[in-house]
């Protein structure tokens, strides 16, 4: 593009928040050039790409990008695999069971993604049945649970190797630098542009490639702080680098702050064994795996925190008459002495939607304690062990990490 072209799209771009429209030109140049990139410098040989049961493309494919939700591609190397050897097909999926399907997902984070994921294998082995086929469309694929528009593109495009348009958060981020959508993402109109350029640049042939090499240039050079404008195959007619404000697009509204919770978890002993409980909660985090006890503690988000401070809440924990505990807990706080502040171990743990600060505590229990536990789970239905290897279970990452600092602690 011309210096005087470029100079009068910058004009344009800043008095538009949605950005300038791909040219028939551009639109063409785009793929091009970002395939050209794609085939030297792209990540290939990722086991999704080239899985080993061609049959399998498309199943593959979808777990992949389940899995890729909100997580690095290095993570995910890590489980999926592994998970793929035990449900080598969809059909396979199906069937299982959802607990043991979530221990080939413990680690990984984001629980909701696995049990929609089982949920929408048993979808598409009913959709198999009757059609004798994959799903192939992207309105097909967005009737699958947890599949939204950008994941049905995305199979489409490198499963069932179709013309199909992604725009997840990488590709947002390119396409508002690089068309200088200066809108808040975060809004309807935005995302609805946003769209608009992502299919008009996405080529009717190789749509598989191209939204792989998105999600590569958006990954690896058009990163969220720092972008590698030097590296990047698109730059001679990006706006936001002629314009000098890669760094403040895409807009996105800041967030409210996240809410802190303050919880004990408790590694009640006896004998050399430890009490795990199994969480069954139907829908909320770490169903289907095991944790150590979990007791919320009486904490403002803005409460300065010291031993002071944690041993107050403790005492309120244990001596409030408010019904502030669920059925299992209050039974247990009856049972249990308070516990102590000695060789507490502390972890912050990160979610999407909160900070978990958890304080891991100790008791040692007594013959008649461990019995009254023991009657009192059973009563209440609770699937429960006691063992002295918990890292054969299928823990969530903040247990594992619990364990590993009490190790280093001990």
């Amino acid at each position: 593009m011309t210096t005087t072209k470029m100079t009068d799209v910058c004009t344009i771009a800043q008095m538009s928040e949605q950005g300038v429209y791909p040219s028939d030109e551009q639109r063409h140049s785009f793929a091009k050039r970002l395939l050209t990139w794609f085939e030297l410098h792209g990540r290939h040989g990722l086991p999704w790409q080239y899985h080993h049961q061609p049959s399998a493309d498309i199943y593959a494919v979808w777990v992949s990008e389940i899995m890729l939700q909100q997580t690095q591609v290095v993570t995910v190397l890590k489980f999926f695999e592994p998970f793929l050897a035990r449900f080598a097909t969809v059909q396979e999926l199906a069937v299982a069971d959802w607990q043991e399907v979530a221990s080939f997902w413990a680690g990984l984070g984001y629980y909701a993604r696995a049990r929609n994921l089982h949920a929408g294998a048993q979808q598409v082995a009913d959709f198999i049945d009757t059609h004798g086929r994959f799903p192939e469309t992207v309105n097909e694929w967005q009737a699958v649970k947890g599949v939204g528009r950008s994941t049905a593109g995305a199979i489409v495009a490198m499963g069932v190797k179709k013309f199909g348009v992604m725009c997840d958060g990488n590709v947002k981020r390119v396409l508002a630098r690089h068309r200088a959508v200066f809108g808040d993402v975060t809004k309807s109109a935005t995302d609805k542009r946003l769209w608009e350029i992502a299919t008009a640049l996405t080529p009717k042939e190789y749509s598989g490639h191209y939204a792989q090499a998105m999600m590569d240039l958006g990954a690896t050079i058009c990163t969220r702080t720092q972008p590698k404008c030097h590296l990047c195959p698109v730059t001679d007619d990006c706006i936001a680098y002629a314009l000098g404000v890669q760094s403040q697009l895409p807009v996105k509204k800041k967030a409210p702050p996240k809410p802190h919770w303050h919880s004990i978890a408790l590694s009640l002993t006896h004998c050399g064994l430890t009490l795990w409980l199994h969480r069954q909660n139907g829908s909320g985090i770490w169903d289907g795996l095991w944790s150590l006890p979990i007791f919320m503690l009486p904490l403002d988000d803005n409460q300065k925190l010291d031993n002071k401070t944690l041993s107050h809440a403790i005492f309120k924990a244990w001596q409030s008459d408010d019904k502030v505990h669920d059925l299992l807990h209050s039974q247990l706080i009856e049972i249990l002495p308070m516990p102590t502040q000695t060789s507490t171990v502390y972890l912050r743990h990160t979610l999407t939607h909160v900070h978990w600060h958890l304080y891991g505590m100790s008791i040692c229990l007594n013959h008649s304690q461990f019995n009254q536990i023991n009657q009192t789970l059973t009563a209440l239905g609770i699937d429960y062990l006691w063992t002295d290897a918990p890292h054969d279970l299928p823990l969530p990452a903040a247990m594992h990490k619990l364990l590993t600092l009490s190790n280093s602690s001990a």
